[in-house]
């Protein structure tokens, strides 16, 4: 083991950074999950804070806390049937495209929003979606319609949620797939031409079955975002006027937890969210290995 050790030395030592983050901003954080089973309040220390059991738990039994679940999970489940499929479909087509040129620059177009903040993409949503002055309730009052207030709306928020997240990530998942299509062997697409299969053929055949093994990491490790939908993209765009349907697990934590003060139940409700996506990840990683051989682990 010593000779192992001193044979990479420096591979660990170049690893070690990543090592001593992961270890002081995920594992050593863990103590304070003893706070879901305390009753912990500001002048008290997480250690000699007094044990209160599962009372932090007793959110199952508010109706408020099961609405954000219903919200959680209506959120969660559009924008996986949207987002996940949809980065899987633009590498196919991109792929398809024989200049290169052009093929780059939809590549450059399309991953080029996943730089941007979320703070920055609600702003740029508010620009156009605001009821006075937005460029595109400016276009609906030049046609003749009635201006709409997209932003208060509770009709609106989760198609404005999805289409948001959808144009923000669609492009950076999609460099995953176009990485595992180059790791095709060419020579397999030689054999389906001589055997007269065309691009459609192709695709199907050997271009989709070669990004599997890619599809179900991907699946795998988007397994927690069903839980967590992302309170960066819906908490700066949630307001009084759509709180009733903009209200999820985590935006629930924050209220309950730095402005009203519970902190043991802000604390046990994300405890509870996270046993929920490490027993999705579970599931999901032994669903891969059974279908395709494929899996994390």
């Amino acid at each position: 083991m010593l000779a192992a050790i001193s044979k990479y030395r420096w591979q660990y030592l170049m690893i070690m950074p990543a090592v001593v983050l992961l270890l002081l901003f995920s594992y050593v954080p863990m103590a304070g999950i003893q706070v879901a089973f305390k009753n912990f309040h500001i002048g008290y220390t997480i250690w000699n804070s007094p044990w209160t059991g599962f009372e932090n738990f007793s959110f199952l039994e508010d109706s408020q806390f099961w609405l954000v679940v219903r919200n959680t999970l209506y959120i969660a489940f559009l924008k996986f049937v949207t987002g996940f499929p949809a980065p899987i479909l633009l590498a196919l087509t991109i792929n398809e495209v024989r200049r290169n040129g052009f093929k780059r620059f939809v590549q450059s177009v399309s991953y080029l929003p996943h730089f941007f903040s979320w703070i920055v993409v609600a702003y740029i949503l508010q620009s156009l979606l605001t009821l006075d002055n937005g460029l595109v309730n400016q276009l609906i009052v030049s046609l003749g319609g009635d201006p709409v207030f997209f932003l208060g709306s509770t009709e609106w928020f989760r198609p404005m949620i999805v289409a948001s997240g959808l144009w923000k990530e669609v492009g950076w998942n999609t460099i995953l797939y176009l990485a595992a299509i180059t790791t095709i062997d060419p020579q397999l697409y030689e054999a389906a031409k001589v055997e007269g299969a065309g691009r459609l053929a192709q695709m199907r055949h050997i271009t989709f079955p070669g990004m599997l093994p890619t599809i179900s990491i991907v699946l795998i490790l988007s397994m927690p975002s069903l839980i967590a939908v992302g309170m960066d993209q819906i908490y700066p765009l949630m307001n009084p006027a759509n709180q009733p349907v903009a209200d999820v697990l985590d935006t629930y934590i924050l209220r309950s937890g730095l402005q009203q003060g519970y902190f043991g139940m802000a604390t046990a409700v994300g405890l509870l969210s996270s046993v929920i996506s490490l027993l999705l990840v579970l599931f999901t990683n032994q669903t891969a290995r059974k279908i395709n051989g494929e899996g994390l682990w």
